[in-house]
């Protein structure tokens, strides 16, 4: 019989021992759910980008109890299901986030959980699912679990350290997670998630300085339909590779991290679906709370008669450290990926409007993008990295994810530093829960009445719901963009 590597044995024995959530992790695991579900939508009706991203591979090509793509009529097969509902839920940047020495998106992995579980409440009669039950509790423990892996190997391993991209754990939840869905043994389990090691990693470079493009915003899709297929070509007999974390020279840590392997701070639990970062403006999570500094900054000189574009000579940004490696940008704007990535940029949207960015201040074509009063602003806005504001961020007790703007006019007086420590959307600012509930009702409305919306925040606590049921009532069956 194979013999796993530990960390391999370590998730599966996770993943298939029975988990009673805390209640305020099942409230978090049902509010992420709706905010991931909330971003969908807004992406599928706004992005043009997205949307021809989405679809069957073959134009008209129809699965037959196929996973029900939210915000479309489109049923699709579990793999290209999982990829377009990871492209819907992460393409405007506007899931929830968590930090560490990594960065990245637990959300992400709803887009392999969704499309195969609803997938497998739909074929289950005809394939004899042994699998857990396909309800709405069961979608939320898989999603507890996936944030907890995902979640746990961020806290104290730097992959972006070795040029990877954080998507690898989306994999690696989301593969885990999979298996258990699917019905597939412990052992089938363990060679699932010895293929994540053993996988080509995407590499960071497109979320980085110049080469920031749209990939990164289809590449935690990617993720979950890698993940999904692995998944599914173990079911059909392919097994797995014991070492494939240890083996000399070949294993993913003897290449990678090294013999030491990972560092993991606490054992498997709900930690983090309780501490994620639920966005509430689209702007890369490092950037919130420099945005909410500028419009307190902002507010401060229109209450004393000042003109942003005309009386700042320069704004002074403390941020964390990976803030300033991630975001932190001068020079040309590509594309809206580009932009949207770019600290100066948010903040100076954020001055100059008097409002949070939106999802269309980034587009190609937005007065913002083609602004030279943007170009000015960007110019004199100076970032850096500040070790205090750093190590509270990666303080397990603190997790503040601050930022501090001190703003100098021209006529010589200085407008005292703002420091957001704690921006809506963390899980330590009262204003969250209420801000994320508005945002949901925001997003749905571009496409839900009121009492279909209401409809849905009912049925997500139905704990016996079928998920499916869950699911057909996001459908849309209105003629599709690419058809």
């Amino acid at each position: 019989m194979t013999q796993y590597d530990q960390p391999i044995i370590d998730i599966t024995n996770y993943i298939y021992h029975p988990l009673d959530p805390s209640s305020p992790a099942l409230s978090a695991a049902r509010t992420a759910l709706l905010d991931a579900l909330g971003c969908t939508i807004q992406t599928v009706s706004s992005s043009a980008e997205a949307r021809k991203l989405i679809g069957p591979v073959v134009n008209r090509t129809h699965v037959p109890d196929g996973f029900r793509l939210p915000g479309t009529g489109y049923r699709l097969d579990p793999v290209k299901g999982a990829f377009d509902m990871g492209v819907l839920i992460r393409y405007l940047d506007y899931n929830d986030a968590l930090w560490g020495r990594e960065w990245g998106h637990p959300s992400d992995n709803i887009g392999a959980i969704l499309s195969v579980s609803d997938w497998l409440s739909r074929t289950a009669k005809d394939n004899k699912h042994t699998g857990p039950p396909l309800t709405i509790r069961t979608l939320l423990i898989a999603i507890t679990k996936a944030y907890e892996i995902q979640g746990l190997h961020q806290l104290h391993n730097a992959f972006n350290a070795y040029g990877i991209d954080h998507v690898i754990l989306v994999k690696l939840a989301s593969a885990a997670v999979t298996a258990w869905l699917l019905g597939l043994s412990q052992t089938q389990a363990m060679a699932t998630i010895s293929h994540v090691w053993m996988d080509g990693h995407p590499s960071r470079v497109y979320r980085s300085g110049s080469n920031t493009i749209p990939r990164k915003g289809w590449a935690a899709g990617d993720a979950c339909m890698r993940a999904v297929h692995l998944a599914l070509l173990v079911r059909a007999g392919q097994v797995g590779a014991g070492g494939a974390l240890s083996a000399v020279p070949y294993g993913f840590l003897e290449r990678t991290f090294g013999a030491r392997g990972f560092v993991m701070p606490q054992a498997f639990g709900d930690w983090a679906v309780r501490n994620v970062l639920f966005k509430v403006m689209p702007v890369e999570g490092h950037g919130i709370a420099a945005v909410e500094a500028a419009l307190v900054q902002g507010s401060r000189m229109r209450e004393r008669g000042l003109r942003v574009e005309e009386d700042i000579v320069r704004v002074e940004v403390r941020a964390t450290a990976a803030a300033d490696l991630i975001i932190n940008k001068k020079g040309v704007l590509r594309n809206a990926a580009d932009r949207d990535h770019c600290i100066q940029y948010v903040i100076a949207v954020a001055l100059l409007k008097g409002h949070a960015p939106e999802v269309g201040d980034y587009a190609d074509g937005s007065y913002w993008a083609q602004s030279a009063a943007m170009d000015s602003m960007r110019e004199r806005i100076e970032v850096m990295a500040d070790e205090g504001l750093t190590k509270d961020y990666l303080d397990l007790e603190k997790r503040s994810i601050g930022a501090g703007l001190t703003v100098y006019l021209r006529d010589g007086r200085v407008l005292d530093e703002v420091l957001v420590e704690y921006p809506i959307g963390h899980v330590k600012n009262p204003a969250t829960g209420d801000a994320v509930r508005e945002k949901f009702g925001r997003n749905m409305r571009v496409m839900f009445s009121d009492t279909e919306i209401a409809r849905i925040i009912e049925a997500v606590q139905v704990d016996d719901l079928r998920i499916s049921d869950f699911v057909d009532l996001f459908a849309r069956d209105a003629p599709e963009s690419r058809l």
